[in-house]
């Protein structure tokens, strides 16, 4: 049977003409606008809409070409279908009528003047080009598109690295490259960042975490700057649109509707440097806001289901953006795991850090539930079985979840713990010892039975002071923000080492490069899944500012040209990164207990401080080392922590099996000393002690001595 005769036998003709437009009965599944022999299958879900149409616009065009009502016979269930044939899939637009009841009590707020944009949709128009100032007095202003699904894959896969080598670097996809200094043909686009490939490779990172790429509206910020008098704008993206649309804004071709194959094109090339893709997902609210926000699409279609609401039909606020989607309602779920597995199976992303997490562990009335059913739903989909999950565990509603996320075996979390532990040690503050020993060797208090591949290790984030930051400012300079410096976190746990910002003093800017020094050399021999802010690597600032989300400036754009003047930070943190990938002793997923496998001389791990086995555990220590063994004690990593603004002479731990100490990093040490590739640690003068420097971080690796 040939290709046309099949086509010929599909149902591919109209039994109804509704407005000149030959249609029928669509199908209920799948969602959205599917492409069907002939013509487009518009579906769309409303539990409660006594009518529903679909509006057709030619695309660019301000006024409907065509609206359709769905006949009744069209209606299956709460699913209203229609395919409509005919149609140049390529050149039109698409929304929602929906009418209804408007009784906000019980939930219900159609309102039949609206179109809506279809929660469906793979592709949205009226974002196309970043910071275009939007036609607010149009009544349809985001605009859903049908997606097409004609990229050429070639050989794609995914690069299944397990979760314990992964090397993570959260960025944002318009500040990675949209300062000058990036030197890109397209700034602040996917291409742009496909620019930097290279750079990630020789870096050593294998996983690149995104801040919200999914359709947003950078233009719905009311504030402006209270100095220059420029208008503010939502930079960050935690204001979605649209979940399954790709930010038109965020491509070079976003102008002709390319941004779907632009971001594929990425991933593709990302994959083949063995790099994978995570996306952070906003399910937990969206951009309609509170009962005065816009109706846009959820609002508008089934306002009831979507949202958490209370009893007087107000929105939940759990995400404090105020409104909360209603996550674990079985519609819900169903549409966000038709989202997560659309960014799988179509743009072959390889896992979601979800924003916001304990959100989605909360019932309907905001209860948090023992077993969330849609936790559990997207850890044992076949589809997402792969997929990285990773939770920030807590929401703005108080409820912190960090070491007791519903994880089904699957689940990794965002460790705010390990972030304040270690901050606080390497400031110097007292009783930081003990925590400070259970995240170094992955959170067994909090992880236990999940293994260490559960925290995923971080000191700075989008979301607070950056690592030069953290070691150059006591307080947050909030202003430039609008809000009279009362937004941002307050609790930073950073310290200034003597000058509130920049300062030509020579010796605390040596102090603060070595305070950086000491954080990426615990992050990075950390037992978890460590997790990089770019630009950390080359001591990015953003003066002070903990809550750039409506910065669209310097302020948030990495300036590449600190990849040359600040050469030294950088270098180190590639070191690091090696120094990690080549100890698996450092990657390990069990939690060590201290015992020592048959066979071996030494526990997977010891405790020492400045005598061997003599750890001081008492609030007034700031010392710490620990000894760590595996593969049969042919893998030995020994690092001393000393936050102390004294040196300390440390006693070594010996090595069995003809192993000696070789120096690996010294973070007191000028550079290149500081840090010795593997393969390349020079052999300690004196095997049994060591001086590590006041506040300062040393690695030694046990290795055959040098042959003479």
């Amino acid at each position: 049977m040939s290709g046309l005769e099949v086509v010929h036998r599909i149902d591919s003709y109209p039994t109804h003409k509704i407005n000149g437009l030959g249609v029928r009965a669509g199908r209920p599944y799948p969602l959205g606008a599917t492409l069907v022999p002939g013509g487009v299958n518009f579906a769309v879900f409303s539990d409660t809409a006594t009518s529903m149409s679909v509006v057709l616009y030619r695309r660019g065009e301000a006024e409907p070409h065509v609206e359709l009502e769905y006949p009744e016979e069209f209606r299956t269930g709460s699913i209203f279908s229609m395919t409509v044939f005919g149609l140049d899939h390529e050149n039109i637009e698409y929304g929602f009528r929906a009418d209804g009841p408007f009784d906000p009590v019980r939930g219900h707020r159609f309102d039949p003047r609206r179109v809506l944009a279809d929660p469906y949709a793979r592709l949205v128009a009226g974002r196309d080009v970043w910071g275009t100032t939007p036609d607010r007095s149009d009544n349809y202003q985001y605009r859903s598109r049908v997606g097409l699904d004609d990229f050429d894959w070639g050989a794609d896969t995914p690069p299944r690295i397990p979760t314990e080598d992964l090397v993570v670097y959260e960025a944002h996809v318009r500040g990675f490259t949209q300062h000058p200094s990036s030197a890109t043909l397209a700034p602040g686009t996917f291409a742009g960042l496909r620019e930097k490939i290279p750079y990630l490779k020789r870096l050593g990172v294998n996983c690149v975490e995104l801040m919200p790429i999914f359709e947003f509206d950078e233009c719905d910020n009311p504030r402006s700057n209270p100095v220059t008098g420029e208008p503010l704008v939502n930079f960050w993206g935690y204001n979605t649109l649209s979940f399954m649309a790709p930010k038109a804004g965020y491509a070079a071709t976003g102008r002709w509707g390319m941004q779907a194959d632009e971001f594929r094109t990425l991933v593709k090339d990302l994959h083949a440097a063995g790099i994978e893709v995570v996306l952070d997902v906003v399910f937990n609210h969206t951009a309609e806001g509170n009962e005065q926000g816009p109706t846009i699409s959820f609002r508008g279609l089934d306002n009831a289901t979507y949202y958490m609401l209370t009893p007087e039909g107000y929105y939940y606020n759990f995400s404090g953006t105020g409104n909360t989607v209603n996550c674990n309602h079985p519609v819900v779920r169903e549409f966000v795991l038709a989202c997560l597995r659309h960014w799988v199976a179509d743009f072959h992303v390889d896992g979601f850090r979800f924003d916001l997490a304990a959100i989605l562990s909360r019932d309907e009335d905001g209860t948090p539930l023992p077993n969330p059913p849609l936790l559990e739903l997207l850890a044992f989909d076949p589809v997402l079985r792969e997929s990285k999950l990773i939770a920030e565990a807590w929401d703005a509603a108080g409820l912190y979840e960090v070491g007791r996320f519903p994880a089904y075996g699957r689940w990794s979390e965002w460790n705010g713990k390990y972030r304040d532990a270690v901050r606080k040690f390497l400031k110097g503050d007292s009783g930081t010892v003990s925590e400070l020993a259970a995240r170094v060797i992955g959170s067994p208090d909090l992880y236990a039975g999940r293994g260490a591949n559960a925290s995923i290790n971080f000191l700075t984030a989008h979301d607070g002071f950056t690592l030069a930051d953290m070691v150059s400012y006591n307080d947050k300079h909030n202003e430039a923000n609008g809000e009279g410096n009362g937004d941002g976190a307050n609790d930073n746990n950073s310290w200034n080492c003597g000058a509130e910002g920049p300062t030509d003093d020579p010796g605390i800017n040596a102090l603060r490069l070595r305070q950086m020094k000491n954080a990426l050399a615990i992050l990075l021999t950390s037992q978890g899944v460590p997790m990089l802010l770019a630009g950390d690597e080359f001591a990015r600032t953003q003066q002070g500012n903990n809550n750039t989300y409506c910065q669209d400036n310097e302020l948030s754009w990495l300036d590449w040209s600190l990849e040359e003047s600040n050469a030294e930070l950088l270098e180190f943190t590639r070191g690091l990164i090696a120094l990690r990938s080549a100890h698996l002793v450092l990657r390990a997923t069990d939690h060590p207990d201290g015992t020592t496998p048959p066979g071996d001389e030494l526990p997977d791990i010891s405790w020492h401080g400045r005598e061997i086995g003599q750890p001081d555990w008492s609030d007034d220590s700031r010392l710490l080392a620990v000894l760590r063994s595996g593969l049969g004690d042919s893998d030995c990593v020994y690092t001393a922590m000393n936050s102390h603004w004294e040196a300390a002479d440390l006693a070594l731990p010996q090595l069995p099996g003809g192993l000696v100490w070789h120096l690996a990093v010294d973070t007191s040490a000028p550079a290149p000393q500081d840090l010795y590739r593997p393969g390349l640690e020079p052999e300690l003068e004196n095997p049994y002690r060591y001086l590590v420097g006041p506040r300062s971080v040393v690695v030694l690796v046990g290795r055959p001595p040098a042959q003479s």
